[in-house]
């Protein structure tokens, strides 16, 4: 390449696309704590009903509780990350992780666990909203959706290491209830486990620069340039005047700044609550949280509950390569509206199932024919979430907003999301205690809603590059 293409700014390589990878992946680690401590709880719940004896609210509370802190910290995190920087923001969750996982090991009653699992609720949230944040700000558009699904990748490895920790500490002590290492209970050492990925997040993630756009929004611009021209390679320059640009107001965004006409917000900020909500309203956290329980109310025994749980897990995992390979030639949107339609399709077979199902002992006994076929309709939905809503939200919400709204609407977007998950989690307790063939049957309408949501509000993001995103307008939706 010229030497007037290095004066301008131009990296003689172009971006450097390992390099980049390996910094979206530490930012990304974020993403397997939050998977970790969201499945951490699937192998312990029946142990802390044990335990602790709370009845089906109370039970139902304490799991989701670490949800009622992901929204406050998913709130927060925007502003602070501003503030402080997204790495300040990444070293915090770590901390916050670390006490979580002490904590909750230690829980006296149920009460003190629910207060641990708030704190490491904070750190989740937080982590939310900045990995795909940080992702989208520092990777090149051509790759941008590729290196935005690690956060996805990452939850699902992270919820696959929490499920293949618990059944290696669960059947190492025979039990979750019973005493493993230094008297301590099973299911106390599941939580403890969290301790080792936490501290090395931190550790990575102060090894890592800042993002480019936080740096511009603080006059830092000799840093900014040095990251861009290592990370994003083309025109450094150009592209450092664009960001200026979008980020003319030198003021921290805030919250005010997502006024808008339509019920008081910017469209734009609607489109990106209702990815959040619909997200979680299809109910995919109840597979990661409940489905070891699930499977014993059933007729599976908890080994073979314990074992269903991790090949589902691993199926996710699988499933979530297939959106890493195809989101930045397919698109967002198509993979939303395949994966809506699978999902409505797989979740309306388990509500028949489960509805249908006659009931002993006050459970639903699923048959030799009903029984695989719920389990092969749970990955099937399991597959078309992993490969489709799973990932693609997490991009969309980092790279669908202007640079003037990001943090703040990615805060408001993921707050609601944490919300949502929260009333999914607490209340399927109650609903399984009415029936799952009526829990089912309401996932499975938010999924057949989902599809017209989609086809309506959400406009493609392929191949833009941050700086050319709508601040106020889903018009391009149809697209």
């Amino acid at each position: 390449m010229s030497t007037d293409a290095t004066a301008k700014g131009r990296h003689p390589s172009g971006p450097r696309t390992l390099h980049t990878a390996l910094v979206a992946g530490v930012a990304a680690l974020g993403g397997f704590l939050f998977g970790f401590d969201t499945a951490v709880i699937n192998g312990a719940v029946g142990a802390i009903e044990t335990t602790f004896g709370p009845g089906s609210l109370l039970l139902g509370f304490s799991v989701a509780s670490a949800l009622l802190g992901c929204a406050a910290g998913a709130w927060f995190a925007g502003p602070l990350a501003n503030r402080y920087g997204r790495i300040r923001v990444m070293l915090m969750a770590s901390l916050l992780f670390s006490v979580s996982a002490i904590g909750s090991a230690a829980a006296l009653d149920i009460w003190s666990l629910t207060a641990w699992r708030v704190v490491g609720g904070l750190a989740v949230g937080a982590a939310s909203v900045i990995a795909p944040a940080y992702i989208a700000e520092i990777a090149p558009a051509g790759i941008r959706g590729r290196l935005g699904s690690l956060q996805q990748l990452a939850i699902v490895i992270g919820i696959f290491v929490a499920l293949l920790s618990n059944y290696l500490i669960a059947t190492g002590a025979g039990g979750a209830t019973e005493p493993l290492w230094l008297g301590a209970d099973a299911w106390r050492w599941m939580f403890l486990a969290e301790l080792v990925p936490a501290v090395a997040y931190g550790v990575l993630a102060s090894r890592i620069p800042e993002s480019p756009r936080y740096l511009v929004l603080k006059e830092r611009l000799t840093e900014a340039r040095a990251v861009l021209d290592r990370f994003v390679g083309g025109d450094t320059e150009e592209r450092l005047d664009e960001i200026r640009e979008t980020l003319r107001s030198v003021r921290t965004p805030r919250l005010a700044d997502l006024l808008g006409p339509r019920l008081g917000l910017l469209p734009i900020v609607w489109a990106g609550i209702g990815l959040s909500l619909f997200q979680q309203l299809v109910g995919i956290n109840v597979i990661f949280y409940y489905s070891t329980v699930l499977w014993q109310s059933v007729g599976f025994s908890e080994s073979d509950s314990f074992l269903i749980t991790m090949i589902t897990s691993i199926t996710n995992i699988a499933v979530t390569f297939i959106a890493i390979a195809t989101v930045d030639k397919v698109g967002r949107k198509p993979l939303l509206l395949s994966g809506s339609v699978g999902m409505f399709a797989a979740l309306t077979v388990m509500a028949l199932l489960f509805g249908n199902a006659p009931i002993v002992d006050d459970e639903p006994q699923l048959g030799p024919v009903a029984g695989p076929a719920a389990l092969i309709a749970a990955n099937v939905f399991v597959v078309c979430f992993g490969a489709s809503w799973g990932p693609v939200v997490w991009i969309l919400l980092g790279e669908m907003f202007s640079n003037r709204i990001r943090a703040a609407a990615i805060a408001v977007a993921a707050a609601a999301q944490w919300l949502a998950n929260f009333a999914v989690s607490t209340t399927f307790p109650v609903l399984s205690d009415v029936g799952l063939g009526l829990a089912y049957g309401i996932y499975a309408t938010c999924a057949g809603l989902s599809i017209v949501f989609v086809a309506k509000a959400i406009s493609e993001t392929k191949g833009k590059e941050l700086e050319e995103m709508p601040e106020s307008s889903t018009t391009e939706a149809a697209r």
